[in-house]
Formats: structure tokens, C-alpha cells, sequence
């Protein structure tokens, strides 16, 4: 995917990934902590990291298809570099939803689910949920400074004046 409707795809897909990422690692931790959230929630959660996986690698394909047409900037490349690992944070996220479709199941079959199993898998949905949601925001303002510089929006408007 390169443009759609004369626009760079990367810069509408992108909002997919800031948004859905950090949605989802936000459920997951939910879920992980808590059973209601995790048996109203878990098929969501699914989905929702399923998305978020299948997304990853469009969007960055599309980031690279406009980093091809850009001026090459230290910048950039700090972007495309923190862009390339979101996957590995994508399919983490849909690791931990799995686990927690596993446990969502178990429970229903057998109420006393193992402790350390539930304990584990809150371990890890907090350790990748805070790391996605830490890295999408890197990623972000690395983008935002690719693309914007270092310039406050005050000096933005300074400059215009």
C-alpha cells in the first residue's frame, strides 16, 4: 500500500497503530488483573492485537515506500529504525492476548486455575503492555521530530507572525 486518496498510506495507517497498540496493551493489562474484564473482554483483546499485528508490517511497508521519496535525515532514520521493531512489540501484544484467551478458558473448565499461571501471565501482559505502549510513543515522536523538527508549536507561531 503506497498512497490512498493522494495521500501517503503510511500517514493514515500510522493512527491505526498509535491508537490500537496502546488500546490493546491497556485491555490486556486490565484483563490480566482482573477476571471480569478478562471474561467480558479477552475476545476483544484478541482481535483487537490480531489487528494490531496484521497492521504492523503494512504500515511499515508503507513507511519505508515514503521514506524512498523523502529527503534522508538523521531523523528519518531514528524513525525508521524504532518503526522496524513495533512488530516484535505487535506479536508480543498477540502472545499475551493468546495467553489470556488460554487462561480465559482454562477458568471456564476449571475454576481453580493454576496461581502462577494467572500470576505469569499478568507479568508478562504488564511487561509488554508498558514496553508497546513506551515504544509507540517513541516511535511517534521520533516521527513527529522527522517530520516537524524540534520546533515547539510557539516558535511555530512566532515564525508565522
Amino acid at each position: 500500500m503506497t498512497t490512498f486518496a493522494g495521500l501517503p498510506a503510511h500517514i493514515l495507517l500510522v493512527h491505526l497503530i498509535v491508537v490500537l497498540a496502546p488500546l490493546t496493551a491497556l485491555l490486556a493489562i486490565a484483563a490480566a488483573f482482573f477476571p471480569a474484564v478478562r471474561r467480558r473482554l479477552v475476545w476483544l483483546i484478541l482481535a483487537f492485537a490480531a489487528i494490531t499485528l496484521i497492521a504492523t508490517p503494512i504500515t511499515t511497508d508503507a513507511g519505508e515506500w515514503l521514506e524512498e521519496r523523502v529527503d534522508e535525515t538523521g531523523a528519518l532514520e531514528t524513525h525508521t529504525e524504532l518503526g522496524d521493531t513495533m512488530v516484535y512489540f505487535a506479536a508480543a501484544l498477540a502472545v499475551v492476548a493468546i495467553a489470556l484467551v488460554v487462561v480465559h478458558l482454562r477458568e471456564r473448565t476449571h475454576p481453580v486455575t493454576s496461581k502462577p499461571v494467572v500470576v505469569a501471565v499478568a507479568v508478562l501482559a504488564l511487561v509488554v503492555g508498558v514496553g508497546t505502549m513506551v515504544q509507540v510513543y517513541r516511535i511517534g515522536d521520533s516521527g513527529a521530530r522527522a517530520t516537524w523538527g524540534d520546533t515547539s508549536l510557539s516558535e511555530q507561531g512566532e515564525d508565522s507572525e
